[in-house]
C-alpha cells in the first residue's frame, strides 16, 4: 500500500485511480509543516503506520545566483528540503519505536557538480538535503531505521523533457558515458533496493546513479 503526496489533488487522485486501490492519495503542499503533520496523520489512520518515507517532492530553478530573488530561492528550498525535514520528523517517531524503517531522500548530482544545468538554489537545496540524509542516519542508525539518498542525473521526467531545451538536452547526453538519460524504472529500482530488509547494514550512503557523468 502506498500513500501518494502532491499539492495538485486532481492530479493526484488520477494517479491514484489509475494505480489502483493500493494507492492512497493525500494532497498536501510539504513546505508547510502544519500540512504536513495533518497529511502523515491522515495517512496513518487510513493505512496504519508509515514504514517506508521517500522524500521525492521537488522544484527546479535554472537561475544563477545574480538572477535568484530571494522568493524564489525561499520557494526551492522550502520544497527540495524543508518538505523532507517535516515529513521525516513527522514519521520517524514511530519508526523509532517500532525499531524499522526506511527513508530515501532523492538528492541530485547538482550537489557534486555545482549544478551543470541546474541554478544555485536548486543546487543548494540538494546539497543541504545530502547533509540532512547523514545527519538523520546518525541519529536513527540504533533504531533500526536507515536514512540514505540517491543522486540521479537527468532521469527522463518532465523536469529533463519540458524545463531544458533540446539543444540543453543534446549537449547534456553528449557529456553522459553511456549517451542517455536515466529511465524512471532504473531509479525506482534503486529506491526498491535501498528500502528493502537486504539493505539494512546500508545508512547514510548516497547512491550515484548518473551513467557515468560524475565518479567519485
Amino acid at each position: 500500500r502506498v500513500a501518494m503526496i502532491d499539492v495538485g489533488a486532481d492530479r493526484l487522485g488520477a494517479t491514484a485511480r489509475e494505480l489502483g486501490q493500493g494507492a492512497f492519495p493525500a494532497p498536501c503542499d510539504v513546505s508547510d509543516p502544519a500540512a504536513v503533520a495533518a497529511a502523515i496523520m491522515n495517512i496513518e489512520r487510513t493505512l496504519g503506520p508509515v514504514d517506508v518515507l521517500v522524500n521525492n517532492a521537488g522544484i527546479l530553478s535554472n537561475a544563477k545566483a545574480a538572477e535568484t530573488s530571494p522568493e524564489e530561492w525561499r520557494r526551492v528550498l522550502a520544497v527540495n528540503l524543508d518538505g523532507a525535514f517535516y515529513l521525516s520528523r513527522a514519521v520517524l517517531p514511530a519508526m523509532k519505536s517500532r525499531g524499522w524503517g526506511r527513508i530515501v531522500n532523492v538528492c541530485s548530482l547538482a550537489m557534486k557538480s555545482g549544478g551543470l544545468t541546474a541554478g544555485t538554489a536548486y543546487t543548494t537545496s540538494k546539497g543541504a538535503l545530502q547533509a540532512l540524509t547523514f545527519s538523520l542516519a546518525r541519529e536513527t542508525a540504533k533504531f533500526g531505521v536507515t536514512v540514505n539518498g540517491i543522486a540521479p542525473a537527468y532521469v527522463r521526467t518532465p523536469m529533463v523533457t519540458e524545463q531544458l531545451t533540446e539543444a540543453q538536452r543534446q549537449a547534456l547526453i553528449e557529456q553522459i558515458p553511456v549517451g542517455r538519460f536515466c529511465e524512471p524504472e532504473e531509479f525506482a529500482h534503486c529506491v526498491r533496493f535501498l528500502v528493502s530488509p537486504m539493505s539494512g547494514f546500508i545508512t547514510g550512503e548516497i547512491l550515484d546513479l548518473n551513467g557515468g557523468l560524475v565518479f567519485d
